[in-house]
């Protein structure tokens, strides 16, 4: 994947890269410190803040006995002593400040309310863009195939245009194929689009969506998210994480075209089933 990785330019030079007053900026550097923690996810995440009651800066200096007592088993307390040492709370905000990307925590108004109520929501997302009040409220995924048919495109078009004109703000993944066209189409159309990442929004993955990626954010249209902190590349494990977020900020997803096999209605299908509202549209097997 590395021949197809761009590296994220400034968009948006007047954007602060925390708005929010819910936690202190030594707070946030700690919170966003534990986001780049593997095996550390929401669940150990919810159990050290429990804990050490909502102390993120306490528990990212814990003891093994503290950390044990917080619920962490041995493996995992060794994986975070490990990675501890070579992560600066202080230049984590000093690089998303660089590049201008805004954090959003649990502990923020901000925060999709859709995406708070899936199973496993990432504590810490990372944004470049604006969000409205119709990306919290009225959102459909557009999802399917990077290697799409004249009628994929067609009916991607047609569903995007409708949507769009209906007020409903468009999320999908910036892949190629049904994604660039829903994304692209949305922008064409005048309406309202996120794109959710597989990687850190210093990186654009795949890099000939760069554009677009740029377009989405300076039109003032939409936004980048992710919820993997910055210098994580599009891993392939990465990808199902990326379709949970997709389907967490959605009301529903439509895929308008896919293999039944890799990639297709049923790994959809896994990644809304976290929520019993979400429906899916097939317009083709």
């Amino acid at each position: 994947m590395g021949k197809k990785q761009r590296k994220l330019e400034v968009f948006d030079a007047s954007a602060r890269y925390y708005p929010s007053d819910a936690l202190s900026l030594e707070q946030l550097g700690y919170w966003i410190a534990f986001s780049r923690v593997m095996g550390i996810g929401p669940v150990r995440f919810k159990m050290l803040l429990d804990f050490f009651q909502e102390d993120v800066a306490l528990a990212w200096h814990a003891r093994v006995s503290e950390l044990s007592q917080a619920g962490l088993d041995r493996k995992t307390i060794e994986s975070f002593f490990k990675q501890r040492s070579n992560i600066i709370p202080q230049q984590e905000l000093e690089r998303l400040e660089r590049l201008r990307i805004q954090v959003i925590t649990w502990k923020d108004t901000a925060y999709p309310p859709l995406l708070r109520q899936i199973e496993y929501a990432p504590p810490v997302i990372y944004v470049c863009g604006q969000l409205n009040e119709q990306d919290y409220r009225y959102t459909l995924a557009i999802v399917g195939t990077r290697k799409m048919s004249n009628y994929g495109r067609q009916v991607t078009e047609h569903f995007t245009k409708e949507l769009v004109q209906g007020k409903i703000t468009i999320v999908s993944g910036l892949a190629l194929g049904i994604d660039t066209v829903a994304h692209t189409t949305t922008l064409d159309t005048g309406g309202r689009t996120l794109a959710v990442l597989a990687c850190g929004l210093d990186t654009i993955y795949p890099a000939t969506n760069y554009n677009l990626a740029k377009r989405i954010v300076e039109s003032g249209q939409g936004a980048l998210l992710t919820a993997f902190p910055l210098g994580i590349r599009p891993e392939s494990g990465n990808f199902p994480a990326r379709n949970h977020i997709i389907s967490g900020l959605s009301l529903g997803v439509l895929v308008a075209e896919a293999p039944l096999k890799r990639g297709g209605p049923q790994y959809q299908m896994d990644c809304i089933l976290s929520r019993t509202e979400d429906y899916v549209l097939f317009s083709k097997l």
